[in-house]
């Protein structure tokens, strides 16, 4: 199995392990979002220190150590992307299976469980962008939308739409749901290696939003802001940030 095989296969049936959790009917609430990350987290990290014994591991859930930070290839997961989202059994949250080549998200797959029947989105199977809305659609946070992307999305004259983890923003932008994700709000390496894996395999811009490269397997995971939007959207979009700072 190569490396993509496994990433989309870990999201997906990762994702069976949550839906499972939260079916049985054991938990509720917060211990519902605890049971379903130690799960899921459980079976991904057995699963790639068994298939990939040599290569680095980050995991939000797990206890991070600099062993990964001598290796070049590191997989970067994020168990339950969307915790809240998974606990009010809504569709939008994500399983992240991303792998990190040198600093750069290089292959990865997202899986939505949520959806009707489960979708699973991989860098290896890229599909055509649909055409763009007349009027820019952008993906912020349900509970936080970044001024930055209030103020862009103003700019432009677009249409805010509020989403749950930024895995299921990010695939709704691949998916053609919308046409831009900009973050500032503060994340870490698994929220977005991914994703921005799969997004980039589609045809998308993405970058931080002064336009710099996105870095994995750091030794300091914050890494705080994130663009991911259509190539045609993209230096209008960077443009707006550097004018609003």
């Amino acid at each position: 199995m190569n490396d993509s095989e496994l990433a989309a296969q870990l999201a997906k049936e990762a994702g069976k392990i949550l839906l499972a959790v939260r079916e049985s009917g054991d938990f509720e609430g917060k211990a519902l979002g605890k049971a379903g990350d130690e799960a899921a987290n459980d079976y991904l990290v057995h699963a790639l220190r068994e298939q990939r014994p040599d290569d680095g591991l980050l995991s939000e859930e797990s206890k991070d150590t600099a062993e990964r930070l001598g290796k070049n290839r590191c997989w970067i997961v994020d168990p339950v992307d969307g915790t809240r989202e998974y606990g009010e059994a809504r569709s939008d949250w994500a399983v992240h299976v991303g792998l990190a080549v040198d600093g750069v998200a290089t292959l990865g797959a997202v899986a939505l469980p949520g959806l009707n029947g489960g979708v699973v989105l991989r860098s290896d199977q890229p599909q055509a962008l649909q055409g763009p809305a007349t009027r820019p659609r952008l993906v912020v946070s349900r509970t936080r939308p970044a001024k930055e992307a209030v103020a862009v999305c103003e700019a432009l004259g677009g249409e805010l739409i509020a989403m749950g983890s930024a895995g299921a923003k990010a695939m709704a932008v691949v998916r053609g749901e919308a046409e831009i994700y900009l973050h500032s709000g503060g994340q870490y390496e698994w929220d977005s290696c991914a994703p921005v894996a799969v997004a980039q395999a589609f045809g998308l811009h993405c970058s931080r939003i002064d336009g710099s490269p996105l870095r994995y397997n750091q030794a300091d995971t914050y890494l705080p802001d994130l663009l991911i939007c259509r190539p045609e959207y993209a230096e209008r979009v960077l443009e707006l940030v550097r004018e609003l700072s």
